[in-house]
């Protein structure tokens, strides 16, 4: 998995961390909290969550204590009125899809960390509208993350490909770039594209990227880095509000977790 490579993904995860002006606190949407509520954690000590299974004891080893900031729950029900966000104090934490990349992006786990959940209920309009809701809180310091796949297709992978992608992949993908690098608010019609159902089979790893359309304000977003990996994942990120830091460097992504059922998190 990426949170123990290095690689040039998490080179430029590294990068970016390293660029990015300190935040008081990170706001995360990550494609492993896909509930049916929209929900934020309010906890004061976030626990790891590990929800995945059959790899090596050193993934399970790896915790990531940043603090929480619960009044930040308060700000976000604010940004977001009048769409209602519940608080959540004990049922969730930092699943993988935020410290796999938060272990590059911010080693030394000292700034806050919230996470936002995916409601599982809502059209794509919803995402992307309360990501736009949420762009007024970078004006006070919070870096809004999103973390996922523009492309994640599990059931299509093919292992001798570690490092490129099927030709559908790499269009819907590029279509995607074409709509962050001018238009973002073009993600939330991409439900139309015709390689849509191959590359969004579900959901839950897409809608992290309307948020961040959304927040961008209409501003064009940057690509951190691009690529493919086992054929039906694109690894592209974005950037937004900053010149996006560049890396040089080889490396495949790493070998894919075996995610567990929601109720099997092991902590």
């Amino acid at each position: 998995m990426n949170a123990l490579e290095t690689n040039r993904y998490t080179r430029s995860w590294a990068a970016f961390g390293a660029a990015v002006p300190r935040p008081r606190a990170l706001l995360v949407v990550s494609a492993h909290w896909f509930i049916n509520a929209t929900a934020v954690t309010a906890m004061q000590r976030p626990r790891t969550i590990h929800d995945f299974y059959g790899f090596p004891p050193e993934l399970f080893a790896v915790r990531y204590p940043a603090p929480g900031l619960p009044s930040l729950v308060d700000e976000v029900s604010d940004a977001v009125k009048p769409t209602w966000v519940g608080a959540d104090a004990d049922s969730w934490g930092i699943d993988h899809g935020t410290w796999s990349v938060l272990v590059h992006a911010f080693p030394d786990a000292s700034i806050p960390v919230v996470q936002l959940s995916i409601n599982a209920d809502k059209p794509l309009d919803y995402h992307l509208d309360l990501g736009a809701k949420l762009a007024a809180l970078r004006e006070t310091g919070v870096l809004v993350i999103g973390s996922g796949n523009v492309v994640h297709n599990l059931g299509g992978v093919d292992w001798s490909r570690p490092d490129d992608g099927f030709d559908w992949a790499k269009r819907f993908d590029e279509a995607a770039r074409a709509c962050m690098t001018s238009d973002p608010a073009g993600v939330g019609r991409l439900d139309a594209h015709r390689d849509y159902r191959l590359a969004v089979p579900t959901p839950d790893h897409f809608l992290p990227l309307l948020y961040v359309a959304g927040a961008t304000g209409g501003a064009a977003a940057d690509v951190l880095i691009d690529g493919y990996a086992y054929g039906s994942l694109s690894m592209t990120a974005y950037t937004v509000g900053m010149d996006a830091p560049r890396t040089d460097g080889a490396g495949s992504a790493a070998p894919l977790l075996t995610e567990a059922p929601p109720d099997s998190s092991n902590t």
